[in-house]
């Protein structure tokens, strides 16, 4: 088995993308395009072999690929993002996973997004969310039950997805932000508190033994590091302005 991380370019739209909860900043593309690419050098440097996805007119989000689908180990599940313009981005994500995985899709009325999904070992947490529904999530319960997965729906608060909120570390270990998600919902894992000055900061990718992390969060990124973790440090604040992460541009998936 082999680490493949898949990405999607930046669309030169970005500007025009989705906002819930920031102001509309001005995005610089140019430097959005070699934040990203850093991003993706980034993860080859972890071991990653890399997969690009082409973007389309009017995907002004597909750089933000996570929200368009789940992979697991067995199967790989459609979203239908909660957005409606960004329902679009799915198509070209499905061309490309076909090869990797056998794939089920979420259907109207369900809305999912993937930056509402934290799989733990085999419970997955849902965000009910601005782009989640129950609907969606009990799709993906019915859909991923016969492979031994539970999903439970977990109530979001003052933040787009669940992986605002909340995401993983290690295995077992969850970096949290306790004013925007209730840690009681998470159970059988060790958790790392964000640091109280910066909000944003429970937003962490774990790729192998690794940790991808914004530079925007220093003190969180130092805690992380006293705890042993080996973190990869990356710039993508202009990503940000577009109330992206760094969970939200790539897949990352076991494949032979």
């Amino acid at each position: 088995m082999k680490l493949t991380a898949i990405t999607r370019d930046l669309n030169p739209d970005m500007g025009n993308c989705e906002l819930t909860y920031l102001e509309r900043i001005t995005i610089d593309t140019s430097l959005a395009l070699r934040q990203h690419e850093a991003y993706a050098a980034t993860l080859k440097s972890i071991g990653c072999e890399m997969v690009s996805i082409p973007t389309a007119e009017g995907l002004a989000d597909s750089v933000f690929i996570e929200d368009t689908i789940i992979v697991l180990d067995e199967i790989a599940v459609l979203c239908r993002p909660g957005a409606e313009s960004r329902r679009a981005e799915v198509a070209g994500v499905e061309r490309v996973l076909q090869r990797y995985r056998r794939l089920a899709a979420i259907q109207a009325p369900g809305t999912l997004d993937g930056g509402d999904l934290l799989c733990v070992g085999k419970v997955i947490y849902a965000g009910l969310s601005t782009r989640s529904n129950q609907s969606g999530i009990d799709q993906l319960h019915g859909i991923v039950a016969d492979y031994g997965y539970t999903v439970k729906a977990v109530a979001t608060n003052q933040c787009l997805h669940l992986k605002s909120a909340i995401s993983k570390v290690t295995p077992d270990t969850l970096l949290i932000n306790p004013n925007w998600i209730a840690q009681a919902e998470f159970s059988d894992c060790d958790f790392i508190e964000i640091d109280k000055q910066e909000a944003h900061a429970a937003n962490a990718l774990l790729v192998g033994a690794a940790v991808i992390y914004p530079t925007s969060c220093p003190r969180t990124l130092e805690k992380l590091q006293k705890h042993g973790i080996d973190v990869r440090p990356v710039d993508v604040s202009e990503l940000e302005k577009a109330e992206g992460a760094v969970t939200c541009c790539s897949l990352i998936l076991n494949t032979l």
